[in-house]
């Protein structure tokens, strides 16, 4: 059993850029794809990363492609999504998921709570 946990979330104006990080305990993540979705309110939960165990593959939504980041450290058991030039419409709850490598989230075994993250115009 993975317990996953986020951190990192918060408020920033429009422009600006947040890190993300998700730990995992209870259990190493190496051996397992890790992802990034997020969910804005009244709406459904999106893929936005997600990169292989090894970190040798990344895969990422559109609308964040050139914007986000993913990559791990398999040495700290953590996964890190670097997000610059933040836009209103990236205002959701984002969540780490681990599991097999896929834009869907039900190939995903373990979810994280969620951190919010608010991007202001």
């Amino acid at each position: 059993q993975v317990q996953v946990v986020e951190s990192g979330g918060g408020l920033v104006q429009a422009g600006g850029s947040l890190r993300l990080s998700c730990s995992g305990s209870g259990g190493t993540i190496d051996k397992y794809s890790v992802g990034w979705f997020r969910q804005a309110a009244g709406k459904d939960r999106d893929f936005v990363a997600t990169i292989s165990g090894t970190g040798g593959n990344q895969r990422y939504a559109d609308a964040v492609k050139g914007r986000f980041t993913i990559s791990r450290d398999n040495a700290k058991n953590t996964v890190t999504l670097q997000m610059n030039s933040l836009k209103s419409e990236d205002t959701a709850v984002y969540y780490c998921a681990v599991g097999s490598f896929s834009t869907i989230h039900r190939a995903y075994r373990w979810w994280g709570q969620g951190t919010q993250v608010t991007v202001s115009s």
